[in-house]
């Protein structure tokens, strides 16, 4: 039987599938941008090259599965298809250990660009983006599996706690610096504070007014994470900035509403519920051993966006 290619493909345009792909990487932060998308690549080698090759691999295979499945032309070069690949494909990679890793962490890159393409469909007509919302409950899904996988299993780093004897420990000094920039290196699962400076770097390339709000959003998480006594190594390594980054950029930069004052402050507003929610979630998962990854993003996305359809104002 024969298989068609897509046309990107062929006749030496490779260029323009492999522009889609690094916008795949860019939509990551809700940036439509191919340089951006590059940069954030190196941000990510600089950390691990390990983690470079899975985040690009996975975005050209979520790209390539967009094309040969015939979806939207237009969507595809936007990297619309490849962002929850990206994420999918790098947390799988992370948090999973096995001999099948790697074709588990690709073959999930494969299937969040799938689901990716369902729930647009499903969700058209709410005029309420998907987010990652897809790339969350395929990993979800997918580390509970390894409980019952044999060949599968959890990485040391996600270890099921119980709550009856979980201790808050609010000890050590808070880095505000570190805190700034490993909150938006946390996007995409990073601890160098380098790779931190090159994604903003990234961001500031890919829109100016995007980059301030990142910067805001970051910092009000900080803050009041640091005021509600959140653990000062969470603060630190940025765990309660990346959600608040995302949010913000999503609330008041990508989805908002034209010539409404309100939009920054709603996005502030937006940005600090992160942080509780963030929390919260994290201590439901404890028992599963599961990471909170971006549902805090969307969560509180997706109450201010819902919510603007009845009060237009937020």
């Amino acid at each position: 039987m024969k298989t068609d290619v897509p046309k990107s493909l062929k006749g030496g345009k490779f260029y323009p599938f492999l522009r889609a792909s690094l916008k795949g990487i860019s939509q990551v932060i809700l940036i439509e941008n191919s340089i951006t998308g590059l940069l954030i690549l190196i941000a990510i080698a600089i950390s691990s090259i390990y983690l470079g090759v899975i985040a690009l691999l996975s975005a050209m295979i979520g790209t390539f599965t967009a094309m040969l499945g015939g979806a939207d032309k237009e969507s595809i070069d936007q990297g619309l298809l490849g962002y929850n690949s990206v994420l999918t494909g790098m947390a799988l990679a992370l948090f999973l250990q096995g001999p099948y890793m790697w074709t588990v962490a690709l073959a999930g890159a494969v299937v969040a660009a799938v689901l990716t393409a369902a729930m647009m469909h499903f969700m058209k007509n709410t005029k309420v983006p998907i987010l990652t919302f897809p790339f969350i409950v395929l990993t979800w899904l997918m580390l509970l599996a390894a409980y019952k996988l044999k060949h599968l299993s959890l990485s040391a780093s996600l270890v099921p706690q119980d709550l009856a004897n979980w201790q808050l420990n609010i000890a050590g000094k808070v880095n505000l610096l570190d805190g700034v920039f490993h909150g938006i290196g946390q996007v995409f699962f990073l601890n160098n504070t380098w790779s931190g400076i090159l994604v903003l770097i990234a961001v500031f390339w890919g829109s100016r007014k995007l980059g301030m709000y990142a910067a805001i959003g970051n910092a009000a998480a900080i803050i009041i994470a640091y005021v509600l006594g959140g653990e000062h190594s969470l603060i630190v390594l940025g765990l309660y900035g990346y959600n608040a980054i995302l949010t913000i950029i999503a609330v008041s930069g990508v989805f908002n509403e034209k010539h409404n004052r309100y939009n920054l402050p709603s996005g502030i507003l937006a940005a600090c519920l992160t942080v509780p929610i963030t929390a919260g979630l994290s201590t439901w998962l404890l028992p599963y051993g599961l990471p909170a990854l971006t549902m805090p993003f969307v969560l509180s996305t997706w109450l201010i966006l819902g919510a603007r359809k009845t009060m237009p104002n937020l």
